[in-house]
């Protein structure tokens, strides 16, 4: 039998990072909001499994709508960061070039940091590209801070709520939860991450399609205290952005991730051959790794999309659902800039959306080890 809930202007659906980002910038700006979240926790998916790194734009395609929200998230970001507390180490990033063809590589991503604003510089010693602006933050504390400030806002959240249906009601939408309660609401942004195809399909849009790329990532301890200072950047190809080498906030080194299209939404483990693959691109890029065995992995599935990118817009099959949709790995980097974005489309849906308010602090609760091995540890627990 189904229950009523109390009517929320909007609601939004999946509490990832992008969703938390989304939910913060709205009950800062004086949108009544409500996040549902099909899982126990929020951020135990792509959003938990990632690298971490806090990217500046400096290599991303000028005039790309994923670049000028990679851009705005950075002028948001800082901020808000400062006032929840949420970790950061600005440790800048270097690439450096081992052939003729990487020089001419570094020489055109800095011509196209410069036309996104981006500073960079090019070492004359060594060719070296670095990029000062990178940092490395908590994945899983930035999520859980911007929720719990969104809730101290006025905003709330509701975990283990998985959406099942989306009916038209009048100048709103129906929210059907698995539980049997509805929530009525003026619009929904759908921010589900891996099913954000399937919250789609709710509505009968199947504008678009989401699979999930696995990166595999390996987790190192330097012998004798040593600690790695910056982030290292591989060269890129047309396909990845290869495997990096980064600092975690709590000393360890990590090399990753590959990049394995799969169908399963499901599939979180880590594959046997990843190691090698991994190991031997990270090795050359960061020659203290050679020799050591890794203490822990964990894989991470990016939604990404097929023949699509960053669809972020009104349903043509219900305008009540914005889509917020294939936010592959920048999702981390850029998701207060997605967020501003979307609430700059909710007044031509009757909704009243204010100026962003300064942060709201708020508590959010304490993890249980590094974040990096949260997800791992949780999908490695048989399902009850």
């Amino acid at each position: 039998m189904s229950s009523h809930t109390p009517s929320r202007t909007v609601a939004v659906i999946g509490g990832g990072i992008v969703g938390s980002a989304l939910l913060y910038t709205l009950a800062h700006r004086g949108v009544d909001a409500v996040l549902l979240e099909s899982e126990p926790s929020l951020g135990l998916a792509a959003s938990g499994t990632n690298s971490g790194v806090l990217h500046t734009g400096f290599d991303s395609t000028p005039g790309e709508l994923e670049t000028e929200l990679i851009l705005r998230a950075a002028r948001i970001r800082p901020g808000i960061l400062e006032a929840l507390d949420v970790p950061v180490i600005h440790t800048g990033a270097e690439l450096v070039p081992r052939t003729d063809d990487d020089a001419e590589t570094v020489r055109a991503l800095a011509a196209n940091a410069a036309q996104n604003g981006v500073e960079v510089h090019i070492r004359e010693s060594d060719g070296t590209l670095l990029v000062p602006g990178e940092s490395v933050s908590d994945p899983v504390a930035f999520t859980q801070a911007l929720a719990a400030s969104a809730v101290a806002a006025g905003a709330s959240v509701e975990l283990n709520a998985r959406v099942t249906g989306i009916t038209p009601a009048g100048d709103g939408l129906d929210i059907e939860i698995a539980d049997g309660r509805r929530i009525r609401v003026a619009a929904a942004v759908n921010a589900a991450g891996l099913y954000a195809d399937e919250v789609a399909r709710l509505v009968g849009d199947d504008s678009f399609e989401i699979y999930p790329r696995k990166g595999e990532f390996f987790v190192f301890e330097l012998p004798d205290g040593q600690t790695l200072d910056r982030i290292i950047l591989p060269v890129p190809t047309k396909r990845t952005k290869g495997v990096l080498v980064f600092p975690t906030l709590d000393g360890k080194v990590v090399a990753g991730p590959t990049a394995v299209d799969l169908d399963d939404k499901e599939d979180w483990s880590v594959r046997t051959e990843a190691r090698e693959e991994i190991l031997a691109k990270a090795v050359q890029q960061f020659p203290a790794l050679e020799g050591l065995e890794p203490i822990a992995s964990y894989a991470g599935l990016r939604p990404a999309g097929r023949d699509c990118n960053y669809v972020i817009g009104r349903s043509e099959k219900n305008g009540r659902l914005i889509n917020v949709a294939a936010i592959r790995s920048t999702g981390l980097t850029a998701s207060l800039g997605i967020a501003d974005y979307v609430a700059g489309m909710l007044p031509e849906l009757g909704v009243s959306v204010g100026d962003l308010r300064p942060p709201t602090p708020a508590a959010a609760a304490p993890q249980d080890g590094p974040w990096w091995q949260r997800t791992a540890r949780y999908r490695s627990q048989p399902s009850s």
